[in-house]
């Protein structure tokens, strides 16, 4: 009895996480960030792929995702590189090196997003491993985890692209810092030193102070937006500052950031999920979305320093 509840509820979790998280993908096939890519290149802007997976997608199936993802940008000549998610892997080094294998073929990066926290060890871990045999590779930093500064001076010894979020999990450990403040301290920490530093957030003032930072220390940097959500006050301080722009465009089922097992650990899970069906993200309609904005912003900038190595 147990059994069949648990699954009645996984089912009807995963159908109305799956309608919730429309709004963060460009569809659900790699077609469909193709073209999103596309129409973003063609504005000037560079893009971010990454394929999002259900639970009950095999490790196998999302290598195929990545590997066909790198062949095709290879063809189109995208001006991308991919995102990966290790724990959709398994942490299978078999699996992660046919990924990379495909990479060095066209000399790609592979950037590595962040999860939870308690992921972060282990990613680190293969990231260093594979570092030994690829060198274009990145990782993601959250501004609200303590660890994020010590894995900073990581990230800069391993010469990794590092991208700074804000951070959707907390730190586990109760010192949760400031958002923004924890923010600039790992771009403080990455300024002069790091090879190249993404700015991934839609708060025009907080982007402003990092790219700023980041600019006054000669670091090579750029804005990352995520695909659905406004970005026009975001864009000022990249035509102010006259940076590069990348768009994070997933593909697949959207459904991701609500998964059934980090609800249990986190219930603001339940509240993300019920705020995004009752908004129904709007955003994606909007005159605001990436591939609609006016070609005079940022209209001859790329993010190629972001793609390759």
């Amino acid at each position: 009895m147990n059994r069949r509840l648990n699954k009645m509820i996984w089912s009807a979790w995963e159908e109305v996480a799956k309608h919730a998280g429309r709004a963060y993908v460009a569809g659900p096939e790699l077609a469909d960030a193709v073209r999103t890519c596309r129409r973003l290149s063609g504005l000037g802007f560079g893009g971010t792929i990454c394929f999002w997976n259900i639970e009950s997608d095999s490790a196998e199936q999302v290598v195929d995702a990545y590997t066909c993802a790198l062949a095709v940008m290879a063809n189109e000549k995208l001006n991308c590189y991919l995102s990966i998610k290790l724990p959709s892997l398994n942490y299978d080094w078999a699996l992660l090196r046919k990924v990379l294998e495909q990479a060095r073929r066209t000399n790609t990066l592979i950037h590595f997003d962040s999860l939870e926290h308690e992921a972060a060890d282990r990613t680190f871990s293969m990231i260093a491993e594979a570092a030994r045999g690829y060198p274009h590779l990145g990782c993601t930093l959250p501004g609200r985890w303590m660890r994020s500064v010590a894995d900073a001076d990581i990230a800069v010894d391993l010469g990794l692209h590092v991208r700074v979020v804000k951070g959707q999990w907390p730190d586990p450990n109760g010192r949760d810092l400031n958002t923004h403040e924890g923010y600039l301290r790992v771009i403080d920490r990455l300024a002069g030193r790091a090879r190249f530093v993404a700015v991934a957030t839609h708060d025009p003032e907080l982007g402003r102070a990092a790219l700023k930072r980041l600019r006054g220390a000669g670091t090579p940097c750029a804005l990352e937006l995520l695909y659905g959500l406004p970005v026009k006050q975001a864009l000022k301080a990249a035509r102010e500052l006259e940076v590069p722009v990348c768009v994070y465009v997933p593909f697949g089922h959207g459904w991701l950031p609500y998964s059934l097992s980090q609800a249990r650990h986190n219930p603001r899970v339940f509240w993300w999920v019920f705020r995004d069906l009752i908004t129904g993200r709007s955003l994606l309609h909007s005159k605001n979305r990436p591939h609609d904005i006016p070609p005079s912003v940022d209209e001859n900038r790329s993010c190629s320093s972001i793609s390759h190595g």
